[in-house]
């Protein structure tokens, strides 16, 4: 009889748990040993702002299959027949031998076992800037279970009434909701000029951060946290001009790939500094793959590799690996960079390139926002959400999205993203055949709309200028452009525009009353959502004037 196959996985949480359940399906006689440092396994990590904000109520449920059994070592010996050891480190790789060393953390105690394939699931771990004072009491990092609990704890003895958050990326920015649901005040201190600057462009940005704002969330942009102060405890974070009074510090500056047990085991390192990988997820070794928030993957829109640790691409690698370490030989493709968060009353999404990591990359792109609903305006509950496309202006590629605000999104950035990974045109998405009902969408979904107003551009039939370009001429130009206000006289007196030389004239009456504009000078078209100043638009060209422009994202975008 042959001797079993013996498959060795490092790392517990998402891609090594998940590895190991595919193997012991496709292998039922297979020894699969699953080793964590940790002494929690399998859990939702990216539940644990949901467990600090009160909406997960026990901690354990992050830990529990859906039929409500706790994925502890137990579990995985009585339910998967998989040796979980917890508290277990793994010391030191020794490739020419096929073995580990794997160190009890608890007694101490150290093994040598042989593998026949090893999966490397390290993961990553939280940047900690060198700031002083970032080891006090109080400073934290939203890592593991233990980080929750711990935060949760503080909070619910009634000793957090004021927290500084270091960071907006996406972690950042989702933990606020955490701290607003127990009435925490909440500053939140980003390094670059924006928030969410891996994410999202700046205008976009922008108007994420004022209606974050308008909730009572603090930004700090384009400031660093000089100190962290406090005489025992966390009491103040100091940045320049500035102390602001502090209970807690979390800690939220990114994540980098743990790599140590691959490096000194001389496996390839790739220019991401995270683990190198081929398409089947193997590494320079090919006894050893790796996955997860440790290895470096392809991206389909660029061609580049890069780092990005998320649970669903840490899921889909768990089981090309558990598949090919049982004999199967499956292709990871890679990835479009697809991330979804909730902040508040404020959905946030992005999915292939943002105009400005395109525009770094070389690519000649055009771009266009588009104010959306969720349905139509005659059914009850409808919400606004905002999309920016990113298209290759030669080709109309479809590249990429950025979609923000109160509706709903996730399924439309799904759609998105689908239509990224197979290479759609804008022309091709906007032919999607999509569902329609009154209360789900549009006969003409905001995407399809969107594909068409990207396409626009590019072909010269519609003329967007930016918020901030009509801000710097108002501001610097000798001759700053008209602001026309197509909104109904109500309208405009219930929302007056603040800035410029404003004249409103409703669409209705445009017709009528086009000899009160004048000819020589620049017109910039306003509306709430666009629809009324790309109509007005057309009418104003096809009457003669050649100086028509209009909001790219209508008044939202401006104020």
């Amino acid at each position: 009889m042959d001797k079993p196959n013996r498959i060795i996985i490092i790392g517990g949480v998402a891609c090594g748990p998940k590895a190991a359940a595919r193997a012991r399906r496709r292998d039922p006689n297979a020894e699969i040993i699953l080793v964590d440092r940790g002494e929690y396994l399998s859990y939702a990590g990216c539940g644990l702002p949901y467990y600090v904000g009160g909406s997960v109520a026990e901690i354990e449920n992050l830990q529990k299959t859906s039929f409500n059994l706790i994925r502890d070592a137990d579990y995985f010996k009585n339910v998967k027949n998989i040796d979980a050891r917890i508290r277990t480190n793994a010391e030191q790789l020794d490739r020419e031998a096929k073995s580990i060393v794997l160190r009890n953390l608890d007694t101490g105690e150290t093994e040598q076992v042989q593998y026949d394939k090893l999966v490397l699931a390290t993961g990553s771990s939280s940047v900690v800037p060198p700031i002083s004072g970032i080891d006090k009491n109080g400073v934290f990092v939203l890592q593991n279970m233990h980080d929750a609990l711990e935060i949760r704890k503080r909070i619910d003895a009634g000793e957090v009434d004021h927290v500084v958050v270091i960071g907006a990326g996406l972690i950042g920015i989702e933990i606020v909701e955490s701290f607003f649901n127990h009435a925490v005040d909440v500053v939140v201190v980003e390094k670059e000029k924006q928030i969410l600057p891996s994410i999202l462009d700046a205008e976009i940005a922008q108007y994420v951060q004022k209606e974050l704002s308008r909730d009572g969330v603090e930004f700090v942009t384009d400031q660093t946290v000089l100190a962290i102060e406090g005489k025992g405890k966390v009491e103040k974070v100091i940045v320049k001009g500035r102390e602001i009074a502090t209970d807690m510090v979390i800690v939220s500056a990114g994540v980098r790939p743990n790599t140590k047990l691959a490096r000194q085991a001389g496996l390839d390192i790739g220019k991401t500094g995270a683990i190198w990988v081929n398409e089947y997820l193997q590494t320079s070794d090919p006894d050893i793959y790796a996955g997860g928030d440790c290895v470096e993957c392809q991206d389909l829109v660029s061609g580049d590799k890069i780092f990005t640790p998320m649970g669903t691409i840490a899921n889909r690698h768990g089981r090309i690996i558990g598949n090919n370490v049982t004999g199967d030989n499956e292709a990871f493709p890679g990835i479009v960079g697809t991330v979804i968060v909730k902040a508040l009353n404020v959905n946030i999404a992005k999915t292939g390139l943002t105009e400005d990591s395109a525009r770094k990359k070389g690519m000649d792109v055009e771009t266009s926002i588009t104010p959306c609903q969720n349905h139509v305006h005659f059914y009850p509950g409808n919400k606004f959400f905002l999309i920016k496309m990113t298209a290759d202006r030669e080709s109309g590629r479809f590249l990429g999205a950025q979609l923000v605000g109160p509706g709903d999104i996730d399924k439309r950035v799904d759609v998105l993203a689908t239509a990224i990974q197979f290479g759609a045109t804008l022309q091709q998405t906007a032919n999607l055949d999509l569902c329609y009902s009154p209360p789900f969408s549009h006969a003409l979904d905001g995407l399809a709309h969107a594909a068409n107003n990207t396409r626009n551009r590019i072909d010269k039939s519609a003329a967007a200028i930016s918020a901030q370009q009509i801000l710097e001429c108002i501001e610097k130009s000798e001759n700053p452009p008209i602001l026309l206000d197509l909104r109904e006289e109500k309208e405009a007196e219930n929302n007056p525009i603040t800035i410029g030389n404003v004249i409103n004239i409703p669409l209705s009456e445009l017709r009528k009353r086009i000899n009160e504009l004048p000819r020589d000078i620049d017109i910039v078209c306003c509306c709430t959502q666009g629809v009324r100043s790309y109509e007005a638009m057309l009418l104003l060209k096809g009457e003669g004037l050649d100086n028509i422009s209009f909001i790219d994202g209508g008044l939202k975008m401006l104020y």
